[in-house]
C-alpha cells in the first residue's frame, strides 16, 4: 500500500531511509532544516569522509561502543559489503585505506552526499530545504475510513506550515557539531510520544588531563603507543595507536575511541597510562637504556635520549623520574634509571573531563533501542513512527563504523515503512 512518508533530517541515514521507502512506490518527503543536505558528512573524516569499513558485519559490531546486539540484524541486512556497492552503482569511485577505511576516491566528502542525494532525486523523494519541524504529534481523526492501515497519522507542523504523513521517519542526528543542524529535536519528537531517551554525552572526543605536562608538549603526535584507562586499578579499555598532546591535554586516534569508554564514569576515579615503548618488555628496555648509556657515558641524560623519546618529551619524563636533565649519564643509578623506565612505560595522565559534546565526533545517548524494533526502527510504542542514525542509542569508534550504523539503520527504516 502505498504511503505519505516524512523522513526528518538530510544527513546520511535520513537520506538512506528517504531513498529505499521511495524506492518501495511510497511517497517520500525529505525535510531538512539547513540550507543543504548532508552538512554533517562534509566535515566526516576532515572533509574526506571515511563512509564506511570494509569488514565484515561481525565484524563491525565489535566496533560498536553502545549496543551492538542492537545492530545485529540491520548490519547483515545492509552490511558494509553491500554500502560500498550501493555507493559504486550510483556512480561513486571508492579506495580503501589503512584499517580498511573506505573513502571516495577524490577525497571529496560531498561526493558522498551529492551520491545520496542523486539517489533521492532519481527515486522521486521530494526534497525540501530550510524547512524546520517545530512538533510531530498523531493525527486527530474520527473517520476510520481515512486512517492508515495501522490506524495511526501523523501532523507535523514546520515553520513553513502543516503536512500529514502515514509514516514519519525521525533522522535528526544527535547533539554533536550543532552548526550542522544536530539540537537534539529528535530526542524530543521522542519523548512526546511516551519513548525514553539516554542521556547525551560526548564520544570521540578529546579529553582534557590535570596539570601543565600535556600543554607542555602541545602539537606533539606519537605512534605506535598504547593508552589505557583504569578504573580503581582495572582496566576499563585499551587502544594501540596514534595521539596527539595539546593546550587541553591529547587527542588522536587512540584517544578519540578511549573517550567513548569513559564518558559516563567519574573522571576523578580513572587514570590514564601511556606506553611509550609497548613492543619492548621491561627488561629489554633496561638493555636498551644500558647500552645508549654505555655509548655516551659523558654526556648529560638530556642529550642522550633523542634516539629514545621525541625531544618535547625529554624535560617532562627526566622530571617524572626525579632526574635533572643536566646530569652526566655515567651518574645516573640504579633507581634513578629504575624510574625513568617506568616514566616511559607507564606515562601516567589524570583525566579531568572530556571535550564538550558540541566538539564530540558523536553523540552517545539517545532514543532507548529497547524501544525500538530491531529489524525496522519502528517504536514498539507507537506504529508508523521510526528512527535511524545518531539519534538513536548508539554509537561507534573511528573508522567508518557510525556512518555505517547510519546507511543501515536508515536502509532498515526504509524498507520497513
Amino acid at each position: 500500500m502505498e504511503k505519505d512518508v516524512i523522513v526528518i533530517g538530510g544527513g546520511a541515514s535520513g537520506m538512506t531511509a528517504a531513498y529505499f521507502a521511495a524506492l518501495r512506490g511510497n511517497r517520500v518527503v525529505l525535510l531538512e532544516k539547513n540550507e543543504k543536505l548532508g552538512k554533517k558528512i562534509y566535515i566526516t573524516g576532515k572533509g574526506r569522509c571515511n563512509f564506511t569499513n570494509d569488514s565484515s558485519p561481525e565484524e563491525a559490531m565489535k566496533h560498536i561502543v553502545s549496543n551492538p546486539k542492537f545492530m545485529t540484524g540491520a548490519l547483515r541486512a545492509f552490511p558494509p559489503e553491500s554500502v560500498m556497492r550501493f555507493f559504486e552503482d550510483g556512480g561513486l569511485r571508492i579506495k580503501t585505506e589503512r584499517g580498511n577505511r573506505v573513502f571516495p576516491l577524490s577525497d571529496h566528502a560531498s561526493d558522498v552526499t551529492k551520491t545520496l542525494e542523486q539517489y533521492c532525486r532519481k527515486a522521486g523523494v521530494e526534497i525540501c530545504l530550510k524547512e524546520t519541524v517545530r512538533s510531530v504529534s498523531k493525527k486527530q481523526c474520527t473517520m476510520p475510513d481515512i486512517l492508515s492501515e495501522n490506524n495511526t497519522m501523523f501532523d507535523i507542523l514546520t515553520d513553513c506550515g502543516a503536512r500529514t504523513a502515514d509514516a514519519v521517519i525521525v533522522a535528526t542526528g544527535g547533539l554533536s557539531y550543532p552548526t550542522t543542524g544536530s539540537t537534539g529535536d529528535g530526542y524530543r519528537f521522542a519523548r512526546e510520544f511516551g519513548h525514553s531517551t539516554v542521556a547525551a554525552v560526548p564520544a570521540l572526543c578529546g579529553i582534557e588531563t590535570e596539570g601543565t605536562d600535556c600543554a607542555q608538549m602541545q602539537g606533539l603526535s606519537l605512534k605506535n603507543v598504547r593508552l589505557s584507562a583504569l578504573r580503581k586499578g582495572r582496566e576499563i579499555a585499551s587502544f594501540f595507536g596514534e595521539m596527539l598532546f595539546t593546550h587541553f591535554g591529547i587527542s588522536g586516534p587512540s584517544v578519540l575511541s578511549l573517550s567513548s569508554h569513559l564518558n559516563r564514569l567519574p573522571l576523578p576515579e580513572v587514570e590514564l597510562r601511556l606506553d611509550l615503548k609497548p613492543a619492548l618488555t621491561d627488561g629489554q628496555l633496561d638493555q636498551r637504556l644500558l647500552r645508549d648509556f654505555d655509548a655516551d657515558k659523558n654526556k648529560a641524560i638530556g642529550n642522550v635520549l633523542g634516539g629514545l623519546l621525541p625531544k618535547a618529551m625529554i624535560s617532562v619524563v627526566l622530571r617524572r623520574a626525579n632526574i635533572s636533565p643536566q646530569k652526566p649519564v655515567n651518574s645516573v643509578t640504579k633507581a634513578e634509571r629504575k624510574g625513568l623506565l617506568s616514566a616511559i612505560k607507564c606515562f601516567i595522565m589524570i583525566p579531568s573531563a572530556l571535550r564538550p559534546i558540541e566538539e564530540a565526533i558523536v553523540t552517545a545517548g539517545g532514543v532507548s533501542v529497547r524501544e525500538i524494533n530491531p529489524g525496522t526502527m519502528e517504536s514498539k510504542l507507537v506504529p508508523g513512527l521510526f528512527f535511524c542514525g545518531e539519534v538513536l542509542d548508539l554509537d561507534a569508534y573511528t573508522g567508518g563504523f557510525n556512518l555505517q550504523i547510519a546507511f543501515s539503520t536508515g536502509y532498515a527504516a526504509g524498507n520497513a515503512v
